[in-house]
C-alpha cells in the first residue's frame, strides 16, 4: 500500500498496481472504517479500481496526520477494529438486473456477434453467464464500471461515441460492462437495455464499489411491464 499527496487537500491510497476482484472489498472496508470514525476533517472519499482518494479540510488537519491515520486504519487488524463485524471484509450486496437483449434495445448486439463469430444468443449467454464486481462509480452518477466480461465478447469502445445513449442501456467496453443510469453521450457497445433505476436524487446510486451484479434476460413484454422504455 502507498499513500501519496495529490494536492494540498487530498491524498491517494494505492492498494495495488493491477485490478482484482478482492480489491473493491478491501477499499470498501477502508471507506467504512473512515466513515465510521466521523472525522470532522473528512470532505469526501472517492474509491476506484485500485485506489482511494481521500479529500480533507486542510484547515482541520495536515497531510502527515492524515497519512498516519490512514496507515493505522489500513493496517488495523479485525480484532482491534471497533467498527468490525463478524467478517474481515464488508458484506457484498448482489444485484440481479433484468435486461432486454435485442437489436431493438442493443444496436451493437449483432455487430459483436458478427465480429466474434457468435450467434446473438451466444453473446447473451456469455454476458449473463458471469457475476460481475463493481470496480468503480464514475463518468455519471450511478454509472458502475463492472468486470470482467468473458474475452469471447470483449469489444472496444466505438471510434465515434453516440451523442445520446438511452437510460438503462447495457454496454461493453473492452472487458468491462456497465448500465447507463441516465440518457447521456457514450461510446460503449450497446447490447441491451434494463428497466432498473440505477440512480435517483433520493436514494442516490443503486450500485456501490464492491457490489456484485448478475444480469438475466427478459422478454420485450416483461421489460415494458417492469417500466422499461423503447
Amino acid at each position: 500500500m502507498k499513500i501519496t499527496a495529490v494536492s494540498e487537500d487530498s491524498v491517494l491510497v494505492t492498494f495495488a498496481d493491477a485490478i482484482s476482484d478482492t480489491l473493491p472489498r478491501r477499499i470498501a472496508l477502508l471507506c467504512n472504517r473512515i466513515e465510521a470514525d466521523h472525522n470532522e476533517w473528512l470532505v469526501d472519499l472517492v474509491p476506484s479500481y485500485t485506489t482511494l482518494l481521500v479529500i480533507y479540510d486542510p484547515v482541520e488537519i495536515d497531510f502527515r496526520r492524515v497519512e498516519a491515520y490512514l496507515e493505522r486504519s489500513v493496517r488495523m487488524p479485525r480484532e482491534t477494529d471497533p467498527h468490525s463485524t463478524s467478517s474481515d471484509l464488508p458484506d457484498q450486496t448482489t444485484h440481479d438486473i433484468p435486461v432486454y437483449y435485442s437489436p431493438e434495445s442493443g444496436p451493437d448486439l449483432e455487430w459483436i456477434a458478427r465480429e466474434k463469430n457468435l450467434s446473438v444468443d451466444e453473446v447473451v449467454s456469455y454476458h449473463t453467464g458471469k457475476t460481475y464486481t463493481v470496480y468503480a462509480i464514475g463518468f455519471a452518477p450511478g454509472f458502475g464500471f463492472m468486470g470482467e466480461v468473458d474475452p469471447a465478447i470483449a469489444a472496444p469502445r466505438k471510434d465515434t461515441p453516440r451523442s445520446r445513449v438511452p437510460a438503462g442501456s447495457v454496454g461493453i467496453a473492452n472487458r468491462q460492462t456497465a448500465v447507463y443510469p441516465k440518457a447521456s453521450p457514450g461510446g460503449w457497445q450497446l447490447i441491451g437495455r434494463s428497466p432498473v433505476t440505477l440512480f435517483d436524487p433520493t436514494n442516490l446510486s443503486l450500485l456501490n464499489v464492491g457490489d456484485l451484479v448478475r444480469f438475466h434476460p427478459v422478454s420485450r413484454e416483461r421489460f415494458l411491464e417492469l417500466g422499461g422504455e423503447l
